[in-house]
């Protein structure tokens, strides 16, 4: 396990209403990967005997893979274990990349905004590391400032162990560190953090709530309302 304790400068820190830095789902939020790791879980467990629901897939929007599986394991009967099915999973979403990383529609350009003024973003995820390795290969690497991993910390997503540990890292207020995510999953991680979120669905809805921003995509996500967003919780 990798310990997150270093922290991270924060330029420009405490100056206006810029966030101290925005801390980013991947799956889902960055890269149009939701429907890869379904896709990954339907075909293997439909080899093994058993056709997986709408609802199956509902449940497994934003993992963790353990809770996933856990889920499918008891609805199906399924007699690998957890760890046996992890490694058939993650190889099957692995060999659906082999063409590229599909990017969510204004990945990018926000990605390219926060880094033009000097805010950093962090990639928080509860996929395993030597996924995440995989998908900044073509998502690219030098945008984050760190990455955290999901078999990084003690307990992941819902929990909010995943942005506690990226606010610890940074030093930062996290009243102040807005959380882009699109699972309820990830949703509950941040808010239980302390973070503002700014949800965009993938999959499953999102509804409003305190403290929560919903949008329809990333496209419509811009320093203003990152601004806003901050501006709310000062």
């Amino acid at each position: 396990m990798t310990t997150i304790s270093t922290a991270t400068q924060l330029p420009g820190r405490g100056d206006g209403l810029d966030p101290q830095a925005v801390l980013l789902d991947m799956d889902g939020t960055l890269v149009d990967t939701e429907h890869f790791w379904w896709q990954a879980e339907a075909t293997l467990f439909a080899e093994l005997g058993h056709e997986l629901s709408e609802a199956d897939r509902m449940h497994a929007v934003g993992g963790p893979m353990s809770r996933v599986l856990d889920h499918l394991i008891a609805v199906t009967g399924v007699t690998l274990t957890p760890a046996e099915l992890t490694v058939l999973v993650n190889q099957r979403f692995l060999d659906l990349l082999a063409d590229g990383v599909p990017l969510m529609p204004g990945a990018e350009r926000l990605l390219n905004t926060l880094a033009a003024h000097g805010i950093p973003a962090a990639l928080v995820s509860a996929s395993h590391r030597h996924v995440i390795d995989i998908v900044l290969e073509g998502l690219g690497r030098h945008h984050f400032a760190f990455t955290v991993a999901g078999d990084e910390v003690a307990r992941t997503k819902p929990h909010p162990d995943p942005y506690l540990a990226a606010v610890a890292r940074l030093g930062a207020d996290p009243s102040r560190c807005v959380v882009v995510e699109d699972a309820p999953t990830g949703v509950r991680s941040a808010e239980a953090a302390g973070c503002p979120v700014i949800a965009v669905p993938s999959v499953a809805p999102i509804d409003p709530a305190p403290g929560r921003t919903v949008i329809t995509s990333l496209e419509q996500l811009d320093l203003e309302l990152l601004r806003s967003v901050v501006a709310a919780r000062v």
